[in-house]
């Protein structure tokens, strides 16, 4: 076993997966290293439901167009550990980040630490260690009491759209939700914020106000709209985004304002090319690879990770877009409102197949889909054994969870991927009657 794979194993078998927001755990840990969470590049930090990563890719891609060396910490990971950590415009090495966590493994000594505090303890030592010009951070649940919100004021705290998700930690109503993410504005900082519901908007304001702190939202402060041959800002023509989907143009929104509000000077140029250089898995992802080979000429297959009730409407307004039939692949995590999430894409969907990943992280059981779905949806029983069921062209998008999208990654680099106990010619849903 290497030293990478000794170091991962440790870390998730060291310390609990549970999710506990406090910062005092990592806190003393990070005092323990040298506080290098207070040693950091400039800070854009993100929060938000939906989008932060995409607002991440987007503010890094043009970033690294203007010439910027840049650190990135985002979560989860879909298919390596490493995903997580950006050093100074790359991947960080598995050494690198297996002498991170052993490093800070040895100074917690066994003391009460959760998986993600050590994951963001060794990100921000790091990110400490090597140089760069801009930290490019993603709340990991929440903000105010996420692990990421140990540092000190960040240049621009950006809140991306808030809708209903983790309820069990965050609130049972928007505006308690919207108050964890504004947690991070802090005195000292820039705000920045895009299309939200009245309510959670209200709630970023009052957060602002009382941090004393400046805040850019969308509609009073700047606009973006869609136009025939991309985006317009102000008076900024834009291409295209990389990023497929109509709720992408608040995401580039964000973003600029965000890199403008840091005081770097991000040439246009510089903004477009990031704009159509933009790379975040999962994020409407058209698929080339294994998996589209179990599909008839002529199909197309897409990928996103989109996972809660607004993320549903996301994609709700992407079919729409789309116009022609499309079938729904939907796995889920247990802890998801499913019936919310699929609420809005039932009428939309040619076809609806529920499954489960061999491997899927917390799976929800293909029965409860079906049953939120109203008995429309039809057991996979898993992706290959959905993809095999379906006999004329058609566009196939995979969806409802990160964790799913991390093994829909598997597979597709896989060439064939593995047959599954589902007959090519029988649906699961005839065998299981």
């Amino acid at each position: 076993m290497s030293r990478y794979d000794a170091s991962l194993d440790r870390l998730h078998n060291l310390y609990p997966k549970l999710i506990d927001l406090s910062l005092g755990r990592l806190e003393r840990l990070l005092a323990d290293l040298g506080n290098p969470h207070l040693h950091l590049p400039p800070v854009i930090h993100v929060a938000g439901t939906n989008g932060k990563g995409s607002t991440i890719a987007f503010m890094r891609a043009m970033a690294e167009a203007a010439g910027l060396r840049v650190h990135v910490y985002t979560s989860p990971h879909l298919v390596k550990f490493n995903e997580r950590i950006r050093l100074a415009g790359g991947l960080v090495s598995d050494e690198a980040l297996a002498a991170a966590l052993d490093e800070i493994e040895g100074k917690n000594a066994g003391n009460q630490i959760t998986v993600f505090e050590a994951i963001t303890a060794a990100a921000f030592l790091l990110f400490a260690r090597a140089p760069a010009d801009l930290c490019l951070i993603e709340v990991g649940l929440g903000g105010k009491l996420d692990a990421t919100n140990v540092i000190a004021p960040p240049r621009v705290a950006a809140i991306t759209s808030i809708s209903m998700d983790h309820q069990d930690f965050l609130g049972s109503r928007l505006e308690m939700i919207a108050a964890e993410k504004a947690g991070i504005i802090k005195p000292g900082c820039i705000a920045v914020t895009g299309h939200q519901a009245p309510e959670a908007m209200a709630v970023i304001e009052d957060a602002a106000q009382a941090a004393g702190v400046t805040l850019h939202k969308r509609g009073r402060d700047w606009e973006i709209a869609e136009t025939p041959t991309g985006l317009r800002m102000g008076a900024m023509e834009l291409p295209k985004p990389s990023l497929i989907g109509a709720h992408q143009a608040d995401n580039a929104g964000i973003a600029i304002m965000a890199l403008q509000a840091s005081g770097f000077a991000i040439p246009d140029m510089a903004i477009q090319a990031g704009l159509q250089a933009a790379e975040w898995p999962a994020r409407l992802q058209k698929l080339q690879g294994a998996l589209l080979g179990l599909l008839p000429t002529g199909s197309e297959l897409w990928l996103d990770g989109a996972h809660n009730p607004g993320g549903g409407q996301a994609l709700a307004t992407q079919l729409d877009d789309w116009g022609t039939p499309t079938t729904l692949v939907v796995g889920m995590k247990q802890s998801k409102d499913v019936k919310e999430f699929i609420a809005p894409l039932l009428r939309r969907a040619a076809k609806i197949f529920a499954v489960v990943e061999p491997g899927q992280h917390l799976a929800l059981p293909i029965e409860k889909i079906v049953e939120a779905s109203g008995g429309i949806a039809v057991p996979g029983p898993d992706v290959a054994g959905a993809l095999r069921q379906i006999v004329a062209p058609t566009r196939v998008l995979i969806c409802g969870s990160l964790y799913l999208a991390g093994e829909v990654l598997k597979l597709d680099a896989i060439s064939p991927p593995p047959a599954t106990s589902s007959d090519a010619n029988t649906s699961a849903g005839e065998k299981a009657a």
